[in-house]
């Protein structure tokens, strides 16, 4: 209370250096976000929404743990737009088909689409058996009130907040690079 009636501004420093020092440093950061645990969780009928915020782009860490797991080559992206709705549902009917990962960035950005894209998921959750085992869908949206929530309640969300402050921007960044990076540019 001393700290929000002397220095208003400097309240949530406060309670964030309180919580850091009673609590731990683990308290005070963002974890990062495990593809490998949230994999666990998903399936070829379950698909897996990133919901992103300002300055976040999972597709590398997407990209990562798709090379780790052997998929590097079965991976279908797209980042939609105006008109790419129906290049989105080749993709989906090809990762059913054959095992592929789809990835569909940017779903915010094709509110025409939104009707038809609940339509093929829903098919998809309602009768796997038609689906291969290995497809697995990933998909990345802004908020949106457009966004089917049928699909949302039928899928794994995770959200990854940006960090905040260079030290924490630079610590998620080093923490996201291979070691092989490291290994594979030295002087």
């Amino acid at each position: 209370m001393l700290l929000k009636t002397l220095r208003e501004e400097k309240l949530v420093f406060g309670i964030t250096e309180y919580v850091r020092i009673h609590l731990g440093q683990k308290f005070v950061e963002s974890p990062a976000i495990s593809l490998s645990v949230l994999y666990k969780d998903i399936s070829n009928s379950v698909p897996l929404i990133f919901v992103l915020s300002a300055g976040s782009d999972p597709f590398g860490a997407f990209h990562r743990f798709a090379t780790d797991m052997g998929y590097q080559e079965r991976i279908l992206s797209i980042s939609l737009g105006q008109g790419q709705g129906p290049v989105a549902e080749k993709l989906i009917e090809t990762g059913k088909n054959n095992g592929s990962w789809v990835f569909l960035q940017n779903c915010h950005l094709a509110t025409s689409w939104m009707l038809p894209m609940e339509r093929i998921i829903l098919a998809i959750v309602e009768d796997s058996s038609k689906v291969h085992t290995d497809f697995r869908l990933f998909m990345s949206s802004m908020p949106s009130r457009t966004f089917p929530v049928s699909v949302l309640q039928n899928a794994v969300k995770v959200t990854n907040e940006p960090p905040k402050g260079l030290r924490t921007n630079v610590k998620r960044a080093l923490e996201e690079m291979l070691d092989t990076f490291f290994e594979d540019h030295r002087t």
